[in-house]
């Protein structure tokens, strides 16, 4: 090729506006490249090999199965194990995407930007390995991008809806999904989404490893239950070529069991030590909400009679903090979540007409507030300016910490409770023995993926590095509230009712007859009355007194 030819002085590149010329064989391939994508792979597709080097890219049957299933339908999501060439496999057909389509979009989005960046250089080195004739001319090619004379485009990004907002796409590839914080994965679904699925041709491709109960986690399940469009393929690690039972333990040795069950076994594993225990996490049960607008969501209306409790966690403004509030129905046990709010953007200011409106509906609920930080300004509108009537206060009564109640009673009164050392640490220890034992019970996506990630810091429970736990946080407070007595003052008299009444039935189910087994050894004497009832008449046993012979009832 001759040198004004090539692009910036890359002899593997080709600039545009260059003519080409085929010959009969090249138009032959070049036509079944561009209707087979997995024959354009296994014949054109070069990649780098730990130990080879450049090498073609001889696709795995499960691969090769992958590159179909891409092609054939638009919503695709992939459970794949560690080190399985999931993003190789991506990213080469997006290569044979560009180069067969005109003036398409494509973005490769990752956790991170430098991982995105990484992907579209091996994409890069597969498009400088392609023979000459079949490429595209080059327009633009950097770390970042790269646009083609054909009109088509690739950009490498962190997964975030400013890093495409304002634009649109053919194809979104997510890489390692579950790995995106949960706030940024809301965010880009909430804002870029819909602008991904509004074309009738585009195409998402969701691939990852599990991390947890997250977005990635609630995709897949409810693409396998059918309450989404996006086809499923998952891919044990023995499909893999290489790994068999010896690969497996020597693998676990260098590593641990769990973590193989999360990498490679692709288990939805929450972290490692979460103060709900990771059997429990697992088969927490999660539902869609009656309805859900602007970061409420409600699981049940409420009921007249019913008793209600809010409590409230106040965020200081950052983004990546919720604002957050549950609604719990106290009147029996188990105590159900029946309503949720979660917002990162709602200002301080505002957040008191919230929490006022939905807890007037339900049934003028007490509510509790976390008042360590701007929580206090948020207690103090409710009570001073909108006069909500069931707002709890809590007082400092000696050894016995903070008191709740609804009144001006004890020192140091204040709107709401301090979350200290004690607070939390009670809550935690109250909430895990609830949900543990159904005693506290939800179907909210978003709290079982906090609480997947809740995890122990020296002596206290918080988020891990880059979650939340602002919901998990409200349900500390209620399991703390629920240890007042002001709590039991209010329940009493319906727990004491419930538990007589469970230890009545118990005892009752204790003292039922149960009937007798005759061995024919011993066989009593026996006789039926005209009603049909028989009766025992063992010489051993006497008639009382007065002529009862009940107890000699035979339950045969």
């Amino acid at each position: 090729m001759a040198q004004n030819e090539i692009y910036l002085g890359n002899p593997n590149l080709k600039r545009a506006n260059i003519a080409q010329n085929f010959t009969d064989e090249q138009v032959e391939e070049f036509i079944k490249c561009s209707n087979d994508p997995v024959y354009f792979i296994t014949h054109y597709i070069k990649i780098i090999s730990l130990d080879k080097g450049l090498v073609p890219f001889d696709l795995y049957d499960f691969q090769e199965d992958m590159v179909e299933r891409f092609h054939a339908h638009r919503f695709n999501i992939a459970k794949l194990p560690r080190q399985s060439g999931k993003s190789t496999v991506v990213t080469a057909y997006l290569l044979w995407y560009t180069l067969f389509n005109d003036n398409v979009n494509v973005a490769i989005l990752a956790n991170k930007a430098a991982t995105a960046r990484e992907m579209l250089q091996r994409l890069q080195l597969s498009y400088e390995n392609l023979p000459n004739w079949m490429q595209q001319g080059v327009v633009n090619w950097n770390r970042g991008s790269l646009e083609l004379e054909n009109g088509s485009k690739i950009m490498a990004a962190s997964t975030s809806a400013s890093a495409v907002r304002g634009m649109s796409f053919n194809i979104i590839f997510l890489d390692e999904f579950a790995f995106i914080p949960t706030h940024i994965a809301d965010e880009f679904f909430s804002s870029v989404y819909p602008t991904i699925s509004s074309g009738k041709s585009t195409k998402v491709i969701i691939i990852s490893t599990p991390k947890g109960m997250n977005m990635f986690y609630k995709l897949w399940h409810d693409a396998e239950k059918g309450k989404n469009e996006y086809f499923t393929t998952e891919v044990h690690w023995s499909q893999v070529p290489g790994r068999d039972a010896a690969w497996k333990e020597q693998t676990i040795k260098n590593t641990s069991e769990e973590q193989f069950n999360q990498e490679f076994e692709c288990e939805f594993l929450g972290s490692v030590n979460t103060l709900i225990t990771s059997s429990k996490l697992k088969i927490l049960p999660y539902d869609d909400p009656l309805t859900s607008s602007a970061g409420l969501d409600i699981f049940e209306e409420p009921i007249e009679g019913h008793d209600y409790v809010c409590t409230v966690d106040v965020a200081r403004g950052i983004t990546k903090d919720y604002s957050a509030f549950v609604i719990v129905d106290t009147t029996e046990i188990p105590y159900k979540l029946v309503a949720k709010y979660r917002n990162n953007k709602i200002k301080p200011l505002l957040f008191p007409n919230i929490i006022t409106q939905v807890c007037t509906q339900y049934n003028h609920a007490y509510t509790l507030i976390e008042v360590n930080d701007i929580g206090g300004q948020v207690a103090d509108i409710m009570q001073f300016d909108l006069e909500y009537d069931n707002l709890l206060m809590c007082s400092m009564r000696g050894r016995a910490g903070q008191v709740v109640g609804q009144g001006f009673s004890g020192s140091k009164v204040q709107l709401g409770v301090k979350m200290s050392t004690t607070v939390k640490k009670t809550g935690c220890a109250n909430m895990k023995q609830l949900i543990e034992d159904d005693k506290l019970v939800f179907t909210d996506f978003d709290i079982i993926t906090e609480l997947t990630t809740f995890i122990q810091k020296g002596q206290a429970w918080e988020a891990e590095e880059g979650c939340n736990d602002d919901l998990a946080m409200c349900l500390v407070i209620f399991s703390w509230l629920a240890t007042s007595d002001y709590f039991r003052e209010l329940h009493d008299s319906d727990v004491r009712m419930r538990m007589y009444q469970e230890q009545k039935d118990a005892i009752e189910a204790d003292m039922a007859p149960f009937g007798f087994v005759s061995d024919g050894v011993n066989d009593e004497e026996t006789f039926t009355d005209d009603e049909g009832d028989r009766w025992n008449t063992n010489s051993d046993w006497n008639v009382d007194e007065y002529g009862d012979r009940s107890y000699m009832w035979d339950y045969r």
